[in-house]
């Protein structure tokens, strides 16, 4: 059986999740792309935009329409991606 992921773990996989759709992604997405439950992701999500790793946009609503929301990662959310590949290089280059 796999073993759980880590805290950083999973921040690193919401980023990326973000990153790889071209820096937006709609947030239905993002949890899934993330393995997420909602409960978690919305917990996660918090923390990232309170230390601006991430930004909510929203459109403004059209007719009848709610506004879209999209999940925009920040240059802190990508320095930080590029930090923890580093990490993980250097724990795996150790056999850690």
């Amino acid at each position: 059986m796999a073993s759980r992921r880590s805290r950083l773990e999973l921040v690193f996989d919401i980023l990326l999740a973000i990153q790889n759709k071209g820096g937006t992604i709609k947030p239905t997405h993002l949890m899934y792309k993330s393995n997420l439950s909602h409960k978690l992701l919305n917990n996660y999500l918090e923390e990232l935009l309170g230390k601006g790793m991430v930004v909510v946009q929203e459109e403004p609503a059209k007719k009848k329409k709610k506004g879209l929301k999209k999940v925009v990662i920040t240059e802190k959310g990508l320095n930080f991606l590029a930090e923890f590949r580093r990490m993980r290089e250097f724990t795996d280059a150790f056999g850690l």
